[in-house]
């Protein structure tokens, strides 16, 4: 299953936003709080649990200086997928995007995949307020 979030825009420069993103324990500040507990992280990898009880952890995979961010589901996923973070610079900042690869049952695939895309939408749109407050 491939879902790709709105995209979202900033005013900060390419490398501000790209510096920011690499870090995953700043990931917490994309998640919607009121929706994830059990929040522990390091630079390059974390776990959430998201509501309904499901763990997921994510591992920095590899990066693109100031263009992808590529993260990784840890061992214990409930199921392989990769997340990545596509920022391109525009004439007033920076566009950001996250796309998401996941390899699930048709099952597991027809009830994650609304759940998953307003999480993805929920990220990009905190980028913003990040950001631009």
């Amino acid at each position: 299953m491939i879902i790709e979030s709105t995209p979202a825009s900033v005013s900060q420069p390419i490398s501000v936003v790209f510096d920011f993103l690499k870090n995953i324990e700043n990931l917490n500040y994309l998640l919607p709080q009121d929706k994830i507990s059990a929040w522990t992280s390091t630079p390059t990898e974390c776990s959430f649990k998201i509501q309904g009880g499901i763990i997921i952890p994510l591992e920095l995979d590899n990066v693109v200086e100031n263009l992808q961010i590529n993260l990784i589901s840890g061992a214990k996923s409930p199921f392989p997928f990769t997340l990545s973070v596509r920022l391109t610079e525009t004439p007033t900042g920076t566009q950001g995007q996250l796309f998401f690869d996941g390899k699930m049952s048709k099952t597991i695939q027809f009830l994650a995949e609304r759940p998953l895309k307003q999480l993805f939408n929920t990220m990009t749109e905190n980028i913003k307020v990040h950001f631009e407050g």
